[in-house]
């Protein structure tokens, strides 16, 4: 559970201190799209911001531009369903009110562990 509360922490930090490439901000209706880049160019995440607070759907991806993170903010706090892959697992966790009300690890649809 920590490991899974960690890496929450460091994916969807928003700040990328080592970042060479500049982050990009678009305008979209209500929302700001921000899209910040790993150092050899591929996107590292993608998300919104709402009155200055992450807001809506956020992805997370590795240099190889493969997913590794996806999940949902409303008003700066994550909600519902949040997934992180690795190479042979899936953990979901499903947050309430920005806290983690349950987790499971997935292994070849195969449900290994739950929280």
């Amino acid at each position: 559970m920590k490991k899974i509360i960690t890496l929450c922490a460091l994916v969807f930090s928003g700040i990328v201190m080592a970042q060479n490439i500049e982050p990009k901000y678009e305008i979209e209706g209500n929302l700001v799209k921000a899209t910040y880049y790993n150092d050899n160019g591929t996107v590292k995440q993608e998300g919104f911001y709402k009155d200055g607070k992450v807001h809506g759907k956020w992805v997370s991806f590795d240099e190889k531009g493969v997913k590794i993170a996806m999940g949902e903010y409303k008003n700066g706090e994550k909600t519902g369903k949040w997934f992180f892959w690795d190479k042979n697992t899936l953990n979901e966790v499903d947050y309430n009110d920005s806290r983690v009300a349950e987790a499971k690890k997935w292994s070849q649809g195969t449900l290994v562990h739950r929280n």
